[in-house]
């Protein structure tokens, strides 16, 4: 029986960093079967033995974002010593900026963390996404950066964390049948406001499955696909009533779709 593959995240800093990068490589595979063990916080050739050895046990890979010249070069040695395949993500571009810009590191592991002014900006917008999440406070809708509209399930609560996450406040606001849209909504002109659409079938298909799991009736209006093409086409005329920009989300992943939002403040 083949092993479940294992990807080792180490850092002598949170780990975040090497786990965010094996995340992204996962999701370009089909399998789904692919576990991340973090390990932050190294500090010495010990912790990287102990490392290297599970991965030697579970033939797994290690990916690594060690600022400590001594440590990165331990776990290059040791890696090759123990027949364990480890990837440097950070020490490539380090030296490249090095070479390139002729400058030094500080070498202090962390840094991305500190509690500046961009970390602080950050908490504040997650804190105000989850506020004004689902229109539940109409008045986030003239506070926010940006807001989103579209109807059930085209993605706006976790895009509105996404961006949250870029330090940018967002307001979502769902556009339900018959549910009157706010005065708040056609006030908020020094806002981007963005409308996401969908094409039918996808969102028949995201639907249905979403009454699956909620142990649903899938025969609901929720996911009749009369009902879904008369709510996106209810939703077109409100978006061209906007004039905002429109996105269709049906191809795109979270990270494309905010890609898109924020070339737009910019």
């Amino acid at each position: 029986m083949q092993k479940q593959p294992i990807i080792y995240a180490c850092s002598d800093a949170v780990g975040e960093t090497a786990e965010a990068v094996a995340k992204a490589t996962i999701r370009q595979f089909s399998t789904n079967e692919t576990r991340i063990k973090r390990f932050g916080h190294i500090q010495t050739g010990q912790e990287i033995i102990h490392v290297l050895r599970q991965a030697v046990e579970t033939g797994g890979i290690v990916a690594y974002t060690l600022v400590q010249p001594e440590l990165r070069e331990m776990m290059k040695e040791e890696a090759i010593h123990m027949g364990v395949r480890a990837v440097d993500v950070m020490g490539p571009l380090m030296q490249a900026y090095i070479d390139t810009f002729n400058d030094s590191p500080k070498q202090e592991p962390g840094l991305q963390h500190e509690l500046d002014d961009e970390y602080f900006r950050r908490i504040e917008a997650i804190e105000f996404a989850v506020k004004y999440d689902d229109g539940k406070d109409v008045r986030g809708l003239l506070l926010a950066d940006v807001v989103l509209i579209g109807v059930s399930r085209t993605s706006k609560t976790p895009l509105s964390i996404f961006l949250a996450h870029k330090g940018i406040k967002v307001a979502n606001f769902p556009i339900v049948p018959e549910v009157k849209l706010p005065l708040e909504l056609y006030s908020a002109t020094n806002k981007l406001v963005v409308g996401l659409t969908i094409e039918p079938d996808h969102l028949l298909k995201i639907r249905t499955e979403r009454l699956k799991v909620l142990g649903l009736p899938n025969k609901s209006a929720y996911a009749s696909i009369d009902k879904i093409n008369e709510e996106i086409k209810r939703a077109d005329a409100i978006m061209k009533q906007l004039k905002c920009p429109v996105i269709n989300v049906s191809d795109k992943s979270i990270e494309e779709t905010a890609g898109i939002i924020i070339e737009y403040l910019s």
